[in-house]
């Protein structure tokens, strides 16, 4: 923790918010965004209850909830930091002089039912199509985009790879994803074109002497996925879409597409690398409400 937050909380949070970020890099081996989003919201609690995480009641987390409710954040955040307290308090617990946790006794507020943002089929064409191929950022920009809908992998896992990972004729490739999971990925004909093209015209021209990764930016070193988010905005607003598309509404459009074209839903859910299959039901909602809309619009007593 930083010197300025041990300042302002007291020893006894200080040591178990150490121990906390250490039980998540270590032992649940997740990603770096996860650690500090964890860490953010653990510590934010701290400071609002103040005391030693031992004498917090379930009381107090309830008034924090409410705190939180006066501030105006949303349901899904409050849930999202309710999670963080049940992971902090969980791994508080597997020391024997730890009492038991407070937030078992407190329930996240319910979540309504968000499906997931993706793009219909010819948006993703029509936005697949906006690279200018004869340029080597251009032909950088298409294998990526092509990529991410082939594979539907997470943005942090396409920036991740190295070009030796790549095996174009292979059309898969074994990624790193959540929790240091391995898992193998797919992508087709027109995504192995464009990383073709790139892999042998742009790349050479682009990276580094010593630069590993598969994706380079300008100056020749790893790109970013925040770098990424703003290639996406730009190409979105060229294509004249009318919809805000992350590097995320890639994964989100690849698995309802696949789903649309009869793929089994376990199979979804190995592409996606999901651990349970209802991470992965939630889009076999936004798969029925795109027939719903087909039916409608094209059966005669709809």
């Amino acid at each position: 923790m930083d010197d300025s937050l041990q300042t302002d909380l007291s020893r006894e949070w200080c040591a178990a918010i150490d121990m906390f970020r250490a039980y998540l890099t270590t032992e649940r081996t997740l990603s770096e965004h996860t650690v500090s989003a964890y860490m953010n919201d653990v510590t934010a609690f701290a400071a609002h209850v103040g005391g030693a995480p031992g004498i917090v009641a379930p009381t107090a987390i309830r008034h924090y909830l409410g705190h939180l409710v006066e501030r105006g954040l949303s349901r899904r955040t409050m849930a999202r930091k309710m999670s963080a307290l049940r992971a902090f308090y969980r791994a508080q617990a597997r020391s024997a002089e730890a009492p038991g946790s407070p937030a078992a006794a407190v329930r996240a507020p319910r979540l309504g039912n968000r499906l997931p943002t993706f793009l219909y089929v010819e948006e993703m064409f029509h936005l697949l199509a906006a690279p200018d191929v004869a340029t080597p950022l251009g032909m950088r920009d298409l294998a990526l985009l092509e990529f991410l809908y082939a594979s539907g992998c997470r943005i942090a896992e396409c920036v991740a790879l190295e070009a030796a990972d790549i095996r174009l004729d292979a059309g898969a490739v074994r990624v790193i994803g959540k929790g240091n999971r391995e898992r193998i990925v797919l992508y087709g004909a027109a995504a192995q074109s464009a990383l073709r093209s790139y892999l042998e015209r742009a790349r050479p021209v682009l990276a580094g002497r010593d630069e590993n990764a598969l994706f380079v930016n300008s100056r020749g070193t790893r790109l970013t996925d925040r770098s990424v988010r703003r290639m996406i905005d730009r190409y979105v607003q060229q294509a004249a879409i009318g919809k805000h598309a992350t590097p995320h509404t890639f994964r989100h459009s690849f698995a309802t597409h696949m789903l649309e074209g009869g793929a089994d839903l376990r199979v979804v859910q190995e592409l996606l690398g999901h651990q349970s299959l209802s991470s992965t039901q939630i889009y076999t909602h936004t798969a029925t409400e795109h027939l719903l809309r087909v039916y409608e619009a094209a059966h005669p007593r709809a």
